[in-house]
């Protein structure tokens, strides 16, 4: 069988596989599982072009990669045919642990779990069918392999997985204002003493790099409608789980009524492969079947919910820089009651608060370092000549509070 193939990204052209065991990898049941899970969950709602899949940017993220590599051997990095091969595969693996719509399930299927967990443990899984030929993949990207560049490559505030997404957001959502100039930053990547640094010449690139991803969480990843709808969809997936768990017989397929029944920790899925393999059943249809079903549902919240979220008939929202007193909240969840006629235990399916951050850039994490020509690595936020990356390395916080229209949220 030929499994020297090609694929034709609408953002890079034609990417070729060159690997025998890359290609088994992606022909993988658990890895054909990205192609149902959409990259930007519920974004499509204010972008309609944003329907590609995290299957489109593993894909993606591994070109890149193969681009950094090419251009650090080109520098006489040491990277051997096998490093280069894994390095490949780390990445492709990296979003292996994504669940169904984007991030929205960790905090109401998985309790927390993050997908990072559980895409290592999809990965050991992996390794396990392919009798190890994933150890050295493994070992990039849990950081504890000899060569660390290779890690930060996968996991850094300068990695590929970043530098396709935000290519490729950008190309989906329309919005321009997230395009990067990603050969140039690739081609100006080096190595110094074992890490990753950029180039001098490459500081203005790699500014416009952290100013496209700070303009990208404000207009894609936190929109306030995005914001919205994924609160939505969170209450909507708690209330399920909730009446699931107190004896109702809720529709969903095996997948589905498997983590609304169950509350599993991080140790069940590592000690118990069944929940894992169930866990690599989970999808967006899972999600969006049981939500046309639920739509007709006799419970009236799941019925309701369900339905606003079909037709897109959001929760309002409002963000603003302080956050809301005890005595607001009150006033609305009293609002929300005399106006539905609901109970106060059901009033939480109906809004939702908190905070959302922007962090651009953090200047002591795992830092973007410049190499200059002098042969000194200093911090990109230490640039004496980019005011610009000190103001995005600050965090910004907004304070949210989206409910059911109809009602009056507080000043």
């Amino acid at each position: 069988m030929n499994k020297k193939k090609i694929f034709n990204d609408p953002v890079y052209g034609f990417i070729t596989i060159k690997s025998d065991l890359i290609f088994d990898i992606i022909e993988h049941p658990v890895f054909q599982r990205l192609r149902r899970i959409k990259q930007l969950g519920l974004a499509e709602l204010v972008y309609p072009g944003a329907h590609h899949t995290r299957f489109h940017h593993a894909i993606g993220a591994m070109h890149l990669m193969s681009k950094a590599l090419d251009t650090l051997r080109g520098k006489e990095t040491d990277i051997t045919d096998h490093e280069y091969e894994q390095a490949q595969i780390a990445v492709l693996l990296h979003d292996l642990g994504h669940g169904p719509l984007s991030h929205a399930l960790e905090f109401s299927l998985l309790q927390g779990i993050k997908h990072e967990s559980l895409s290592y443990l999809l990965m050991k899984m992996l390794n396990k069918e392919m009798k190890g030929q994933l150890d050295t993949a493994l070992k990039i990207f849990q950081n504890s392999y000899k060569k660390p560049f290779l890690h930060q490559l996968v996991s850094s505030q300068l990695d590929v997985d970043r530098l396709d997404y935000l290519r490729r957001d950008s190309f989906f959502t329309g919005v321009s204002e997230g395009s990067t100039g990603t050969e140039r930053i690739l081609s100006m990547l080096n190595v110094h003493r074992g890490k990753i640094v950029v180039e001098e010449k490459g500081i203005y690139s790699i500014e416009n790099f952290l100013s496209a991803r700070r303009l990208m969480y404000w207009q894609v990843y936190l929109h306030k409608t995005s914001v919205s709808a994924e609160k939505m969809l969170i209450n909507l997936i708690l209330r399920a789980r909730d009446l699931s768990q107190s004896g109702e017989d809720v529709f969903g397929t095996l997948a589905l009524k498997t983590f609304l029944k169950n509350n599993y920790t991080l140790d069940d899925f590592q000690n118990n492969p069944d929940i894992l393999k169930q866990y690599g059943q989970l999808d967006d249809y899972d999600i969006w079947g049981a939500i046309k079903v639920w739509q007709h549902s006799d419970d009236k919240i799941l019925k309701k919910l369900s339905t606003m979220i079909l037709n897109r008939d959001l929760f309002k929202i409002k963000l603003s820089n302080e956050p809301l007193s005890k005595s607001e909240l009150e006033k609305l969840r009293k609002s929300i009651v005399e106006k539905f006629g609901l109970k106060q235990a059901e009033v939480r399916y109906f809004f939702a608060h908190g905070e959302v951050t922007n962090k651009a850039y953090m200047a002591d994490n795992s830092s973007i370092d410049i190499l200059t020509k002098k042969g000194k690595v200093v911090n990109i936020a230490d640039a004496a000549d980019l005011p610009n990356i000190k103001a995005i390395s600050k965090i910004v916080k907004k304070y949210y509070l989206c409910s059911v229209k109809n009602v009056s949220l507080p000043n």
